[in-house]
């Protein structure tokens, strides 16, 4: 099994997308990237601690590539956005990639340099060795599962599941 952190935005999309991709093992939502030890949601949540909201993504390489992970990843938000995915705003909602071998790290650098020509803008997405991964607070693991319902799955996260089971479907 592997590891890889990611952030692209508020951690509940995250997680939600990656629930649809076969040979994910493991989603935990979680803070990473800051300085701050043992951050709760409300800390990160006000910008401070240096830490992004992410997903510790733990997958099998022999039913799943890093590079499908990496597509599914970019595919699920706007990477050339500094700090920021639609409404969500700080840095705490950066788009970050944070890896656990230097071989994801190469992998990771290879990939980015592949895509960059399929957006207008730069890919700002900071790529950096994993350092610490904090656990979310209970509530927010399963969040879009949970509240299906609730008006930000609604409006955010189900059209982001939707693009990613279609594009799934699409390359099957």
């Amino acid at each position: 099994m592997e590891k890889i952190v990611l952030g692209g935005g508020c951690f509940w999309c995250v997680e939600a997308v990656f629930e649809e991709l076969p040979g994910i093992v493991g989603l935990m939502p979680g803070y990473a990237g800051g300085v701050s030890p043992d951050p709760t949601y409300s800390e990160v949540c006000g910008g401070l601690t240096g830490h992004a909201e992410v997903v510790e993504v733990e997958f099998d390489p022999d039913k799943v590539s890093l590079e499908d992970v990496l597509d599914i990843f970019f595919s699920s938000h706007d990477p050339t956005t500094r700090n920021r995915q639609g409404a969500d705003v700080g840095s705490q909602y950066r788009s970050v990639i944070l890896y656990t071998s230097e071989d994801q790290k190469a992998a990771i650098e290879k990939f980015v340099k592949e895509i960059s020509g399929e957006y207008r803008k730069p890919i700002v997405t900071e790529v950096k060795a994993l350092d610490v991964f904090y656990p979310a607070e209970e509530y927010h693991r399963g969040y879009y599962g949970k509240n299906p319902g609730q008006g930000y799955c609604q409006i955010v996260i189900s059209p982001k599941v939707s693009k990613i089971k279609r594009k799934l479907v699409s390359e099957r």
